[in-house]
């Protein structure tokens, strides 16, 4: 029993090794600076601030590639989270939204911080400084219900 305990923790090891070959590419897109969510909309600082804490690793082409996110398997959840916000919305490409695409994103994310369904929780579990208050989901409704 103990020799096949030994064999799977060194088959384990050697397929965890292999796996960081796989990794998947953490890109942080050119950002065009004049198509930023500040450059072409009105953000208070408070607004600012918590969406570059709270958001922009998954809705920015700014993230923040920490080292687990080059260990595989993490590397392809965080990869994949991350295509899949920047997809959905993207702060450094906002200025390319239509004027619908925009209104719909800015209800969007009041709804989504006041169901606490953003940010993710597998996102807080390890950022707790990304969770929003009461207060700062009623800064981000109150101005995101002011520009849509």
């Amino acid at each position: 029993m103990q020799k096949k305990l030994k064999w799977l923790v060194v088959v384990s090891a050697l397929l965890f090794v292999a796996l960081q070959f796989t990794s998947p590419a953490r890109t942080n897109p050119p950002v065009e600076t004049s198509q930023t969510l500040e450059a072409t909309t009105e953000v208070p600082p408070q607004v600012a601030e918590v969406l570059a804490r709270s958001c922009n690793d998954c809705h920015s082409n700014r993230t923040n590639w920490r080292w687990y996110n080059h260990v595989a398997p993490v590397s392809w959840f965080t990869v994949g989270h991350v295509n899949d916000g920047r997809a959905e919305l993207n702060f450094s490409e906002w200025g390319s939204y239509g004027a619908r695409m925009k209104e719909t994103r800015l209800k969007a994310i009041c709804s989504l911080c006041e169901h606490r369904s953003m940010p993710l929780a597998s996102y807080t579990l390890i950022h707790a400084n990304a969770r929003l208050t009461d207060e700062e989901v009623r800064v981000i409704c109150e101005w995101s219900k002011k520009e849509s």
